[in-house]
């Protein structure tokens, strides 16, 4: 696999030779002729949610952070640290290790603006620890010194960094999954904790920078869900039975993953949310991902806290988290499913 050439006017490719890797593209963003009309739509869509974290009034968790159990402060410094990592991790994965090799001007538009999404998550978590907390640069070093944090960041990495290694075909479409388990899975223990604090009238602030930065991971799943639905349609060969079983083992250790870190940051201290109740929750998320990119389900359980949906919506946007659709009434209905 071959990075893109940043210009290349020898290129003849038209819309109808697109392709989402392995194209020849002539580095001219053509956006008049679209191919993948799924990547435009999402494209308006995130440029319709664009906001900034001053714009979150965190007044209040200052005083209501000082009043937190020891429990909950260690398990809102630990969700912070963990949810610091995974947005600077894709930052510079998706502009250094992923665009560099898609040749659809279309989707190189949208993996630009999901980078610049990822680095403003990186400010509101800086606004959130400066604001709040007591122990800042605790924090922004706990990656290095929790062992639990430091092998979960470890294996988050670790298919990214195979496609870095080795630009393959393969890689690349594992590497895709990989940023579908991470929008999709790995965020969650972090986001439904400091729900649950807010659902207990605590912390509204930083409930309220979560469902900014929630309702762009949103936009993020759907994009890696469409991305890999187009790879089926264009490269069917790729989709080989053992793939299949990769990326299968590849859920099922997100799952366990995931899992235990919600309960360890949780200790089984916070109200409403016990060992049994993380673990389902994140069983149901990769069952309802596997199906978006149609994989079977794997656990078959009912999402035991549903009321996280609903406290995560906005007034003016109805956001579907689980079945990856986004429809914004003030702005019109999208829809991203290509038209092949």
């Amino acid at each position: 696999m071959n990075r893109k050439k940043i210009y290349n006017p020898e290129s003849k490719e038209d819309v109808n030779g697109r392709k989402i890797f392995g194209g020849n593209p002539t580095g001219i963003f053509e956006l008049n002729n679209i191919k993948y009309q799924w990547a435009y739509n999402l494209w308006e869509v995130m440029l319709n949610n664009t906001w900034f974290p001053k714009e979150v009034d965190m007044t209040k968790d200052v005083s209501d952070y000082k009043n937190l159990t020891d429990a909950e402060k260690v398990a809102y410094d630990k969700t912070l640290s963990q949810l610091i990592f995974m947005d600077s991790l894709q930052t510079n994965n998706l502009i250094d290790n992923v665009n560099p090799y898609v040749t659809a001007p279309e989707i190189n538009l949208i993996l630009v603006r999901q980078s610049f999404e990822e680095a403003l998550h990186s400010q509101s978590y800086a606004v959130m620890v400066d604001s709040i907390s007591t122990n800042s640069e605790e924090i922004y070093e706990l990656w290095r010194q929790d062992m639990m944090l430091k092998g979960k960041n470890d294996a988050i990495a670790a298919v990214y960094d195979e496609l870095a290694e080795n630009p393959t075909d393969r890689n690349f479409l594992k590497a895709c999954f990989a940023n579908q388990i991470l929008e999709g899975i790995y965020f969650y223990s972090g986001f439904t904790y400091l729900y649950t604090l807010a659902r207990s009238g605590k912390m509204l602030g930083s409930a309220q920078m979560i469902r900014f930065i929630q309702r762009d991971e949103v936009t993020h799943l759907v994009l890696f869900q469409n991305l890999i639905n187009s790879l089926r349609r264009e490269r069917a060969d790729l989709f080989t039975e053992d793939l299949k079983e990769e990326v299968i083992e590849m859920f099922k250790k997100a799952v366990k993953l995931e899992a235990d870190w919600g309960k360890y940051i949780t200790q089984g201290q916070i109200l409403g949310l016990t060992d049994a109740i993380v673990e389902q929750y994140i069983q149901f998320l990769a069952d309802d991902r596997l199906a978006a990119v149609g994989f079977d389900k794997i656990y078959n359980v009912e999402n035991p806290i549903k009321w996280v949906d609903d406290f995560a919506k906005f007034n003016d946007q109805k956001t579907n988290f689980f079945e990856g659709t986004v429809t914004n009434y003030s702005k019109g209905s999208l829809t991203f499913d290509d038209d092949f």
